[in-house]
């Protein structure tokens, strides 16, 4: 099969959700393609199948959490967030590997550190509690140098701000301030909505 025909036929896997369970052994073993954009297709749909089977991935979270580690910053990217997704699905199948999620916020490549951010909100959708003491890190990507990361990175307080409220206590007057004055419309808006789920 070619790169293309096997891309499209992820494609049409990505909308049969009804045989996605089945399929993760499959989708699991194209991991070792020498495509690039094969690889890094696999391991955003292995995200989506963990997500809605999260007991069924187990096996296969080793060689996803592998790629952390690649030269190439977009299977990083991939990976972060593939480990986001089946971390909100369960977070014990990812927790060996949470802790090294934390480098990715000062990665050189901005898309990764708004992986980062992104795989963190999954996660703490469903399990907040493990972020508490690492709020001091998320308000520094607050003022990342780049625009796209701190567009997102308020998003982060709004999820555990309607969860865990005393998570985000400190950070109010940061966020009020991102909310009137940021040159941002975009970081305006989050840093706003990131207070009223903190009941601001």
């Amino acid at each position: 099969m070619t790169e293309a025909e096997l891309y499209k036929e992820l494609g049409a896997l990505t909308k049969t959700k009804d045989s996605w369970e089945e399929n993760i052994p499959y989708v699991a073993s194209l991991l070792t393609s020498q495509s690039v954009k094969i690889k890094a297709k696999v391991l955003w749909l292995l995200g989506e199948m963990g997500l809605a089977f999260p007991n069924s991935i187990k096996d296969f979270v080793p060689p996803i959490a592998s790629f952390l580690s690649s030269s190439d910053p977009l299977l990083r990217e991939r990976a972060v967030n593939a480990l986001g997704r089946i971390g909100r699905g369960c977070f014990e199948t990812v927790e060996p590997y949470w802790l090294d999620l934390f480098r990715f916020a000062h990665d050189d490549e901005a898309n990764i550190r708004l992986a980062f951010i992104w795989a963190s909100e999954n996660i703490a959708t469903n399990t907040p509690d493990p972020y508490e003491d690492y709020m001091p890190l998320f308000a520094e990507l607050l003022h990342d140098s780049v625009d796209k990361v701190r567009m997102e990175a308020p998003e982060i307080f709004r999820v555990l701000g309607k969860r865990r409220p005393d998570f985000v206590k400190t950070y109010i007057g940061l966020l009020q301030n991102l909310a009137e004055t940021d040159s941002n419309k975009v970081v305006r808006i989050h840093s706003l909505g990131a207070l009223r789920a903190s009941g601001v």
